[in-house]
């Protein structure tokens, strides 16, 4: 098991449905999760859109704090926390955007922010809550685009 985790890692559901050809190196990290090792969120990202696939980047950051000293056990408690944020297993992979170590009141402690995204081969993106479909289309008009926003901030 990688106990490497940075900025720019990326994390990805097991079982994931990734474009053919697309050459990825993992390492197990969580149950059910894995790691990305040759590449970063950048990176992966480049790949899969030049496989005319979709990597889909949630907006909103999300955060835990994990107590312990810097090392593989606090970070993957943070990493598990924001996992358990889903909220239902909606998206398949996570990239941490930020790791920070520090101390309160002598206390050690860190803080993870990460981003949920999503791998998938369409550009529509599902939501569980409500089971519609959101698609882009090529021209969309001005009204439609203002009722797919409506949609989404009140879906949030």
């Amino acid at each position: 098991m990688s106990a490497k985790c940075t900025s720019g890692t990326i994390f990805i559901r097991e079982h994931t449905l990734l474009p053919a050809g697309l050459a990825i190196e993992t390492d197990a990290y969580l149950p059910g999760w894995k790691t990305v090792r040759n590449l970063d969120g950048y990176g992966l990202g480049r790949k899969i859109e030049d496989a005319k696939w979709n990597f889909f980047c949630l907006a909103g950051d999300i955060g835990s704090i994990a107590l312990g000293r810097e090392g593989p056990g606090s970070l993957r408690k943070a990493v598990k926390r924001v996992l358990a944020k889903q909220g239902g297993g909606k998206f398949n992979s996570l990239e941490i955007t930020q790791v920070v170590s520090k101390w309160f009141l002598g206390i050690p402690y860190r803080r993870i922010t990460a981003h949920f995204r999503h791998i998938q081969p369409g550009v529509g993106l599902v939501d569980s809550a409500n089971d519609s479909l959101w698609r882009i289309s090529s021209s969309p008009s001005r009204e439609t685009a203002t009722q797919r926003r409506a949609a989404l901030i009140t879906g949030s």
